[in-house]
């Protein structure tokens, strides 16, 4: 037995551990909250069901749920990297967790990496259970895959950047207040479950450059359109990525 056997070795872990270790905690406080559970989870699928079992909103030609699904998918990815993520930021900056991982070994850079594999992961089990409920409905998805998957995380992108941006400027009840009222008004004027030439031209040429409203076509046109990419709609994806998570990391308060 060499003399440094038991010689302690301490140190921080790997960085690529501590962001799995993160992430697997973030994922489990996430799918754990009985709020966040019904905003990611339950609300999208109850609206898929309800609008394609019943004839409410005029969704154009062919079966509703080809209408549909794509607005949902496109919800759920809102309901999970906005809303959910603005809230649980904004109660844990509020007490003191962010402050007290900011001291610990784990890096900053870790921890929003971390907590952006976590709205991966969930969007994840989202997509897929939602797929299995339109598939039930009837639904005949068509397109590109891989466009599918590059709408979802550029809109992804988007929405993490302002959801950190309203968790890392507001209180967080302001921010609770603020999450649950933008995603009750985007769910109404985002082109998710009410087509968007429903509305005004003045007031649509607005909401086309939403967010919410992009992600919804661009899924829309790939899925049942079967177009290859809609770059428009990427590209009003990508600016609301920059323009997010650049004011996101400029004026994030950790404390």
């Amino acid at each position: 037995m060499s003399a440094g056997t038991f010689t302690p070795d301490p140190g921080a872990a790997p960085l690529s551990r501590m962001i799995r270790a993160q992430t697997a905690l973030e994922t489990r406080m996430l799918l754990r909250n009985g709020e966040q559970l019904l905003l990611t989870v339950i609300i999208p699928a109850l609206l898929l069901v309800l609008f394609s079992a019943v004839d409410v909103v005029d969704t154009g030609e062919g079966k509703s749920v080809d209408f549909l699904a794509p607005g949902v998918l496109a919800l759920a990815v809102m309901s999970t990297a906005f809303t959910g993520q603005a809230i649980a930021t904004g109660f844990d900056r509020r007490y003191g967790v962010l402050k007290r991982l900011g001291a610990s070994p784990l890096p900053r850079r870790a921890l929003m990496a971390a907590k952006t594999l976590s709205v991966l992961v969930t969007e994840v089990l989202q997509v897929a259970l939602l797929t299995v409920i339109a598939l039930a409905l009837g639904w005949s998805p068509h397109g590109n895959p891989l466009s599918v998957a590059a709408l979802i995380l550029l809109g992804t992108a988007a929405f993490s950047g302002l959801g950190l941006l309203m968790a890392g400027t507001l209180k967080a009840e302001m921010t609770l207040a603020a999450a649950n009222l933008v995603f009750l008004l985007l769910l109404v004027g985002g082109g998710v479950i009410v087509p968007l030439d429903r509305f005004p031209d003045a007031v649509r040429s607005v909401l086309e450059l939403l967010p919410i409203s992009a992600l919804s076509d661009g899924l829309r046109q790939v899925l049942q359109h079967g177009a290859s990419m809609p770059w428009g709609d990427a590209a009003i994806l990508f600016g609301w990525a920059v323009l997010g998570l650049g004011a996101a990391a400029r004026f994030f308060r950790w404390e």
